[in-house]
């Protein structure tokens, strides 16, 4: 529309990690969302089609606040990226600059992941951790073990 300004977002990084060499890849890096990312709006709509229902997202009321929980079952569900949950089976290799702090990084949250597991399961809850590679499964293996995580 004519006189009518972009809005244009302006970019700020995050001062937690290390001054970037190259502009663009802390533009990349800094996009990556906390929640409602791609995997697990996948796992929701997956969720949806089961007939599963009940569930809160990123609930803060108990530890780790998990993407998805069902609080009257004391269920907690996590959907962990491979990349910044530091999966084992895609393995993959951390970025090559600031490499000291991204081992560090990598490190702390898989340290983070466990003790979120951990409070959990100390406060009687369990927790099912879904990798964004197991998404790639046929579905109804992934069903199968969700409705079992719930039936217990």
């Amino acid at each position: 529309m004519k006189g009518v300004p972009n809005k244009v977002k302006m970019y700020v990084r995050d001062s937690r990690s290390p001054k970037p060499k190259n502009q663009n890849t802390s533009r990349i890096m800094s996009a990556n969302r906390a929640s409602d990312t791609g995997p697990e709006v996948f796992f929701r709509k997956q969720l949806w089609r089961m007939g599963i229902r009940g569930y809160r997202k990123n609930w803060k009321k108990v530890p780790g606040r998990p993407d998805i929980a069902f609080p009257s079952k004391k269920v907690a569900i996590f959907i962990n990226g491979c990349y910044w949950h530091g999966c084992s089976i895609c393995n993959f290799p951390p970025p090559k600059t600031n490499a000291d702090f991204w081992k560090e990084k990598f490190k702390n949250n898989k340290k983070r992941d466990r003790g979120k597991l951990k409070e959990l399961n100390d406060i009687g809850w369990r927790a099912l951790v879904v990798w964004e590679h197991d998404l790639k499964r046929p579905t109804r293996t992934l069903r199968k073990e969700i409705l079992e995580v719930l039936s217990n």
